[in-house]
């Protein structure tokens, strides 16, 4: 369970713009446009109609932080134009897209697009969002010391096992280590 106190939410509505397709194969193209900080409840709210192009409010979906993901953000944040990222599914003909979850980490975003079955839209973050995703990241981002590991004092380049060991007969398996060529004589 993640600690309340590095822990926050925000509402943020998702707009979606349907526009026609460039080929016969495919009669529309769905992209995520924007996010709407502390939105409302929606359902597909028609927002704007330019043309044979509408912009709809797909849906209010909470985007949560946690303070164990600081770093992600903070990446999220040094990119070149800020973005959080809309993960939706292909739903039905009421509803063509079914938006999932909006992220502000990079890195969940990616975990997301592995599997070929969600569909990730980047979409820039309004300044306010910015703003609030740099203040938890300063009060709650501490930068992990890197600590080599040290080697154990073991020398396991001296320990021959299986194949090339002259001193393993090779009757029957030559991949068979010594321990299981004593086990079969036993």
């Amino acid at each position: 369970m993640h600690n309340p106190n590095k822990y926050r939410t925000m509402p943020l509505g998702v707009v979606l713009r349907k526009a026609p397709g460039i080929t016969r194969w495919v009669p529309w193209c769905w992209t995520a446009t924007a996010v709407l900080p502390g939105a409302g409840p929606a359902r597909w709210h028609e927002l704007r109609r330019e043309g044979d192009a509408v912009e709809y409010h797909a849906a209010t979906v909470v985007l949560e932080l946690h303070g164990s993901d600081t770093e992600a953000y903070l990446h999220g944040l040094t990119a070149a134009i800020p973005s959080v990222y809309v993960v939706m599914r292909e739903g039905d003909d009421d509803m063509p897209l079914d938006v999932l979850l909006v992220t502000a980490s990079p890195y969940e975003a990616q975990d997301y697009t592995d599997s070929g079955e969600e569909i990730v839209e980047k979409v820039p973050m309004p300044h306010g969002l910015v703003a609030w995703v740099r203040d938890f990241i300063e009060e709650f981002h501490h930068d992990e010391i890197f600590v080599k590991r040290k080697r154990d004092k073991l020398r396991v380049d001296l320990v021959q096992d299986g194949v090339g060991d002259p001193r393993i007969d090779k009757e029957a398996d030559i991949y068979a280590s010594p321990t299981l060529k004593r086990r079969r004589l036993q």
